[in-house]
């Protein structure tokens, strides 16, 4: 598929507090999210602005990105300030599971998947920027993103992959044999085998129109769902092939400037072969930065880095 149909906005909810970076649906079709000040928030009926109710699960105390609903009622949260964390959304507790890697603090911890031997991935967008200075990374390219993973026993967790240009959303294939991750600073999707004659190696498994944030399963059998938070920059693709000094430059000068999100957006589904199915955009967006999408009942929710609520659109879109 590559024409795109229009994402179709039906109304916007007010969370009270900025960035509700990822969105997750659960299987009431409530959707979960992180904002800035720490909370955990769960989102109850979304279907309209009017009824809509917004309950705080938990406070991590730092500023929670990716999330990933565990079977046992339990929520992972990957925080860019305290690391991998577990929350138990009844008693509002939170607890570190990891917060540094071979001595190094894990600074810009981003999203996370839970396989059912228990083992948990999770992405590292980057060594050397914050997530305050994420266009940093970006405009550098320097490739220090990372894909980690937690053994089922707990312990320590190891390093599985490094030099992934900005590492962010992450989920697994249906059959379990792979894992798909968006490198952000290279508009793509990669496939890290997990098993067969490959496990252990990555592939591309989709080039994208725009640069890819977090992924959303939409349940074992459902697509693979990336937001796009920007279109593709072909000034900063051009700089990407400058020498490394060049673009420490570019990248010490970015991280002072004002950054406006792109008024264009996007949402994706692929499938496990990495065919388009859907593609929905929007041009003029008053709903900028797009950062991560889910899908419960006959709506789209979008989750922003740079807004104060969430955006509920239409799922089927339009011509």
């Amino acid at each position: 598929m590559d024409r795109s149909t229009a994402l179709v906005p039906l109304h916007y909810v007010s969370l009270g507090a900025r960035g509700p970076e990822d969105v997750v649906a659960d299987g009431q079709g409530r959707v979960l999210t992180g904002v800035a000040d720490g909370r955990i928030l769960r989102v109850h009926h979304l279907g309209s602005p009017r009824t809509a109710r917004v309950e705080v699960l938990a406070d991590t105390g730092g500023r929670p990105l990716g999330l990933e609903p565990l079977p046992d009622g339990g929520l992972l949260v990957c925080d860019a300030e305290r690391g991998l964390l577990r929350v138990d959304p009844g008693a509002g507790t939170v607890r570190v599971l990891a917060d540094s890697v071979a001595g190094e603090r894990l600074r810009f911890c981003s999203n996370v998947v839970a396989l059912p031997d228990g083992s948990v991935y999770f992405t590292v967008s980057s060594r050397r920027y914050p997530l305050g200075r994420w266009i940093g990374d970006i405009v550098e390219h320097s490739g220090t993103g990372r894909l980690l993973r937690l053994p089922p026993e707990g312990g320590a967790p190891e390093v599985v992959l490094e030099g992934l240009q900005f590492a962010n959303g992450v989920a697994a294939g249906a059959d379990g044999s792979f894992l798909v991750i968006a490198e952000t600073g290279s508009c793509r999707l990669t496939r890290y085998h997990l098993t067969g004659p490959k496990a252990g190696r990555t592939d591309l498994f989709a080039t994208l129109p725009g640069m890819p944030d977090n992924l959303w399963r939409e349940g074992p059998g459902g697509p693979f769902w990336v937001a796009l938070a920007s279109p593709r920059v072909p000034p900063l693709e051009l700089l990407h092939r400058s020498p490394p000094a060049v673009r420490g430059a570019a990248a010490r000068a970015a991280v002072h400037a004002p950054y406006r999100p792109a008024g264009t957006i996007g949402v994706m589904a692929l499938d496990d072969a990495g065919r388009t199915v859907r593609h929905l955009t929007r041009r003029r967006s008053g709903f900028r930065m797009v950062t991560s999408v889910c899908a419960t009942g006959d709506h789209l929710v979008l989750g922003s880095l740079h807004e104060r609520g969430v955006a509920v659109c239409a799922r089927s879109g339009a011509r």
